[in-house]
């Protein structure tokens, strides 16, 4: 017993006030309570990469089951490297990348409904479309296979919408908000009189029928993205000056971290139908780094990915008092300086993975895997309910003509299988110069050069069937 009493003061010294405070709470029972993180070893890390050393509060890091990007130094523009998961060690120096941006890239995420899809936005105020072979990059890429303009400053933040096919949502520091149909490159909705400042940060709900945006004018707003309209907003969701960021979590919920005025770090839940008071607000630190909040809801459990931070602190939302519920925190010597967020369906379930994180390094980038500890071989069905898969289940056009679409689930009792990528196509007859919706200029002049591209494919199609009816036609 006395080893047990000198082991909780050891854990009393070493945490901080605000760990100390959610320590001293009655003990919760839960099933996450023992995750834990883990480094993996050094083989499995991805070795000299120069991450980019720009300031911008993104990711960073992008990740599927098939690939992980990261934003790297270029000279002489933006460029982002993209590697398939199983090319660990080191990487070569003159590894090629994708490069087709004239400014820095400050945003890059994979398409949820297609893992060769990525879009990126840059300094250069536009936003490309690529499409990576499956075995990764064999030559540097600088031809996007669509590229997206009617941003008049840099775009910095990047969101596929979770359920509709090809649909993007992009923000900038022109304070406009555009949802594409990004198969037509098409720009269908622009929001441009909603925010009066910088937009922090931009994501959508389980379905994708709201948006939910925070902005440097220091409010919170949840949008109906279709109409352009406002559902709701609370001013100051925390009281500092220093960038808020906020995601949807269970039932509806909204989880923020922000500053308190004194330049705390804070976590705050909000429900949206009442936003006068935060059903919790925590302290946590007195760290400067922006907090990024990862949620997974197949367990309800947030994670918390500092910038310039060494640590991951988690937490799980429940619906029982104080709502967030401190688990625990992974910490390590070396400072993230961004972090990819593993979808579910790429995890490991024989070894009760229940995140994946990619942690970006001055130099390379280090899987952190967290687990729950289980003695079991057997799948765990409490741990993995079904989850989203990869299928989309409404397409652009019908979205945005008003169609919901849910979630397609899949189960992952048998581990993940990846079928058949649905095919990325590209009406490149449609592409236009100029968006009816908006009025805003989208081409970037070579919309008529692939058109004569594409009639030069079309009429090698035709001389070649007209050679084989001919030498069919001889042989009658």
């Amino acid at each position: 017993m006395a080893n047990s009493d000198n082991w909780t003061q050891v854990l009393a010294y070493l945490l901080t006030p605000a760990d100390r405070k959610m320590s001293r709470k009655v003990v919760r029972s839960s099933k996450f309570r023992h995750v834990f993180g883990q480094a993996v070893k050094a083989d499995q890390c991805y070795d000299d990469i120069r991450i980019s050393q720009m300031t911008w509060d993104s990711n960073f890091c992008s990740v599927n089951p098939k690939f992980v990007a990261m934003i790297v130094d270029a000279s002489g523009g933006g460029a982002f490297m993209v590697l398939p998961l199983s090319k660990t060690g080191r990487i070569d120096m003159a590894h090629p990348t994708v490069c087709g941006h004239t400014g820095p890239v400050l945003d890059i995420e994979w398409c949820p409904h297609n893992d060769n899809i990525i879009a990126s936005g840059s300094e250069d105020c536009s936003v490309m479309i690529w499409e990576i072979p499956d075995g990764g990059l064999t030559k540097p890429m600088t031809e996007p296979v669509v590229m997206l303009e009617g941003h008049s400053k840099r775009v910095g933040i990047l969101s596929w919408h979770p359920t509709a096919h090809n649909v993007l949502l992009t923000a900038g520091c022109d304070n406009v908000l555009i949802l594409w149909n990004v198969a037509r490159g098409e720009a269908v909705l622009r929001v441009d009189t909603l925010h009066s400042d910088m937009i922090y940060s931009a994501s959508w709900n389980m379905d994708g029928s709201h948006i939910l945006t925070s902005c440097k004018d220091k409010k919170l707003r949840v949008l109906d993205p279709r109409k352009g309209s406002v559902i709701s907003e609370k001013e100051k969701p925390h009281e500092g000056s220093r960038p808020v960021r906020a995601v949807f979590v269970s039932d509806g919920k909204i989880l923020t971290t922000g500053f308190s005025r004194m330049s705390e770090r804070q976590v705050a839940l909000w429900d949206p139908n009442n936003f006068k008071e935060p059903l919790t607000l925590q302290e946590l630190d007195t760290s400067s780094g922006v907090l990024l909040p990862f949620f997974d809801p197949d367990t309800g459990i947030v994670y918390l990915c500092g910038k310039g931070d060494s640590s991951i602190r988690y937490f799980e939302v429940t619906d029982e008092t104080p709502f967030v519920h401190y688990l625990s925190m992974y910490s390590s010597k070396e400072s993230q300086k961004g972090m990819g967020y593993m979808p579910k369906r790429g995890l490991e379930v024989n070894k009760c993975e229940i995140a994946r994180f990619y942690k970006l390094h001055e130099r390379k980038c280090e899987p952190i895997v967290m687990t729950v500890p289980r003695k079991s071989d057997l799948f765990q069905e409490d741990l993995y309910p079904d989850t989203i898969g990869p299928e989309p289940s409404v397409e652009a056009a019908d979205w945005f003509a008003g169609k919901e679409g849910q979630p397609i689930r899949i189960s992952l009792k048998d581990g993940f299988v990846a079928t058949k990528t649905k095919e990325f196509k590209v009406h490149k007859s449609l592409l236009t110069t100029t968006s009816t919706a908006t009025g805003g200029r989208l081409g970037n002049g070579t919309d008529v050069q692939s058109l004569q591209e594409e009639v030069k494919k079309l009429r090698d199609t035709v001389e070649e069937l007209t050679e084989r009816v001919t030498a069919l036609e001889s042989k009658n």
